[in-house]
């Protein structure tokens, strides 16, 4: 399998204080992989690190073999909703129709061909009947419903997401997360910041555990374990700690 996202010692700091130090790590293509960790863990970070949001202080990051720049064109990104300025007067057309903008050039406009794909995404999450209506005019789980389509409409190799499924109802987290799934059997890798613990084990193939350093990263039920939990978040896990043993004892109960 190729390696679409590599990364070597990357390290970030706000303000001389170090959040993120020596990260390695590199993903294959195809796979659906969760990143977690406690509050203040660096998650946020580490997908802004790699898309350039912010400066790295040290180390590296490749993307297909490539520098960022070279490999733009084929990343997709979806940000925190609370990064967005809802206010802004857009439509929800024309949220998806900007996934096509990579792909057309500095001056050209968009048309039948891009405005077509833009259809097609937002009619996949479900949003086709709102295309006319302004973004800030939506509920939470619809706005993270349309950054989606952009994604889509963006038609890359490679996708990062910063929570999508923080302040979407329980139907938009089951849509998200059947979309994530089908763009990974379609041959697509996608990284996603998760915050609920207990729901990534049976979301994601891939588990990428951080607590400012990497912790583990690899096949979920290699990385869901009872050890590499309490070493990522200490004594903040009581409960999900007793949930792992749990989970693997069952294959023991079954035989």
């Amino acid at each position: 399998m190729a390696t679409v996202l590599e990364t070597h010692d990357l390290t970030v700091t706000y303000h001389k204080r170090p959040v993120l130090y020596g990260v390695d790590v590199a993903v294959e293509e195809g796979n659906l992989v969760g990143i977690v960790g406690p509050n203040g863990a660096g998650k946020s970070t580490l997908i802004k690190a790699i898309m350039g949001v912010v400066p790295h202080s040290g180390g590296w990051v490749k993307v297909f073999g490539k520098s960022l720049k070279e490999s733009l064109h084929r990343v997709g990104y979806v940000p925190q909703r609370e990064s967005v300025d809802w206010d802004f007067p857009v439509t929800v057309m024309d949220v998806a129709l900007m996934g096509t903008y990579g792909r057309l050039g500095l001056f050209a406009r968009a048309g039948k061909k891009e405005r077509i794909q833009a259809q097609e995404a937002l009619d996949k999450v479900g949003m086709l009947p709102f295309a006319k209506r302004q973004i800030g005019n939506l509920s939470g789980g619809q706005q993270q419903r349309v950054f989606l389509a952009r994604a889509l409409a963006q038609d890359s190799d490679l996708y990062l997401m910063d929570e999508p499924f923080v302040g979407v109802d329980a139907a938009t987290e089951a849509a998200i997360i059947a979309l994530l799934q089908e763009m990974r059997e379609n041959g697509k890798t996608v990284l996603v910041v998760h915050h609920d613990l207990e729901s990534a084990k049976e979301y994601f193939d891939m588990l990428l555990l951080l607590n400012m350093r990497l912790v583990a990263f690899g096949k979920t039920k290699d990385v869901y374990t009872s050890e590499l939990l309490q070493k990522a978040y200490g004594g903040r896990l009581t409960i999900l700690s007793q949930v792992a043993e749990e989970t693997a004892k069952q294959p023991e109960a079954n035989h």
